[in-house]
């Protein structure tokens, strides 16, 4: 009997010390958050023009608070809130349920911007807190590489299609044009425009009559001849030179004589 009261005890006792320990972790880790503005102080250098991202991490730890962005151009000088425009946006991101991330987003900064940031929070118990100064400082604009690979890529164009103009164009000078063709030709050209033209022919000389003898013998007198009929054939072409053809002599004529026997 009293070796079971003593078990009993002991397991208690050891009851007693695990809730304990549990009791000590809770409040440990209760203790572990802390309400602060997370951040350290920066300076930052940027051209005018171009964007910049300012953040601060805000450990709540659950309770209710509120958070602005303040700027100030001089140490002497009052802060500002800084207010949502066109180029001032905010953004919040939520780490875990005890942190929370706030963004200032500057875009196309200008002289204006310079100066010193930092994100003020009001705790639900009336506290004010602010976290580390950022420093901004707007040097001169950094010319854009786009305006010189843009020139780059236009010359680059240029010569390369400089030769191939060069080579069009004397490509085409250099083509023969074609000659014109007669608008007008003759039958005869169209049918035999491959064959040689005979030269005209005058026609044969008429024989010489002779006088009639009273002699009983006369001699015939040779028929006459027959005269041929040449058709002459004129081919008429324009643009086309005119070639000299070989120039014939007259037939001889023929003359006819009588014998007379006395």
């Amino acid at each position: 009997m009293t070796k079971t009261l003593l078990q009993s005890d002991m397991g208690n006792y050891l009851l007693s010390a695990i809730g304990c320990l549990c009791l000590l972790h809770t409040g440990v880790r209760a203790e572990q958050c802390v309400q602060a503005i997370l951040g350290r102080s920066e300076t930052f250098h940027v051209p005018a023009g171009s964007s910049l991202s300012l953040f601060r991490v805000v450990e709540h730890c659950g309770a209710s608070w509120m958070g602005h962005w303040k700027w100030t151009n001089s140490p002497t000088a009052m802060s500002q809130h800084v207010n949502e425009s066109v180029r001032h946006r905010f953004n919040n991101v939520t780490l875990s349920p005890n942190k929370t991330k706030q963004i200032l987003d500057l875009l196309s900064v200008t002289q204006s911007d310079a100066g010193s940031y930092a994100y003020s929070v009001v705790w639900e118990n009336g506290i004010t807190e602010q976290g580390h100064v950022m420093h901004v400082n707007i040097t001169a604009a950094v010319p854009s590489q786009r305006s010189v690979l843009h020139r780059v890529l236009v010359c680059a164009g240029a010569s390369l299609c400089l030769p191939i103009i060069l080579g069009l164009a004397r490509f085409l000078s250099s083509e023969v044009k074609p000659q014109p063709l007669p608008r007008t030709l003759s039958t005869h050209a169209a049918a035999y425009g491959d064959q040689p033209h005979p030269a005209p022919q005058p026609p044969p000389r008429c024989p010489i009559p002779q006088k009639r003898s009273s002699s009983s013998h006369k001699a015939k007198a040779p028929p006459k001849p027959q005269q041929n009929k040449e058709v002459v054939y004129a081919v008429v072409s324009q643009g086309a030179p005119r070639q000299q053809e070989p120039t014939r002599e007259p037939a001889q004529s023929t003359v006819y004589s009588s014998l007379r026997f006395s």
